[in-house]
């Protein structure tokens, strides 16, 4: 259970944070940004959350909810390392993997193909959506690095992959009551090479 009573510690005033076995690191240390994007990820679906709408509203805020939990979950897996002997740590597992695929595959089968890339924006949700889902393709990148330097959890890896994913459909379907997607169109603001060589 944990419990905040003094919300300011000022233990971080020298540019230093405890990770979860309690080793103090610079706040540039590789982990510390990993969770610190995992935090920014997780408050940028807590603003799509606000934009859900439509019949099937309270089945996807639910299923964000979820997410934004498992990114807590996430979040400490990663600020705890691996050590020998192991620490008993909560962990992701792939249980999650599993169930953001489920979830994945329930979403894209209400969808229509795609015929092309897709912009991001459309609804405010979608928007949003799409906000979060960069955000967790930047966390994946970084967690890349940490595997390159040190030992994970490779459920890790794989959860951040699979929810970028996951919110990519979740996104498309948010678009779906809003007039579909918004779609690439390659080279569509390119000058044609003729009206390009007579200037």
């Amino acid at each position: 259970m944990v419990q905040l009573t003094c919300i300011y510690t000022r233990s971080g005033d020298k540019g230093k944070t405890s990770l979860g076995n309690g080793a103090r690191v610079p706040k540039t240390d590789a982990r510390v940004d990993v969770c610190g994007t995992i935090d920014e990820a997780n408050s940028a679906l807590g603003i799509a959350r606000l934009y859900s709408s439509g019949n099937q509203a309270a089945f996807f805020d639910s299923m964000l909810g979820r997410i934004q939990n498992d990114l807590f979950d996430l979040g400490a897996d990663l600020c705890m390392p691996e050590s020998d002997p192991p620490i008993q740590a909560l962990r992701i597992t792939d249980e999650h993997v599993e169930r953001l695929e489920r979830e994945i595959d329930q979403i894209n089968a209400g969808l229509a193909p795609l015929q092309s890339f897709v912009l991001p924006g459309g609804s405010p949700m979608a928007a949003h959506l799409h906000m979060a889902r960069t955000i967790v393709r930047r966390a994946e990148r970084l967690i890349v690095g940490l595997s390159l330097r040190e030992t994970i959890n490779p459920c890790t890896l794989s959860y951040t992959n699979r929810l970028s994913d996951h919110l990519f459909v979740l996104a498309r379907h948010a678009n779906v009551e809003k007039n579909g997607d918004v779609l690439w169109i390659p080279g569509a603001n390119r000058q044609n090479e003729t009206d390009h060589k007579d200037r």
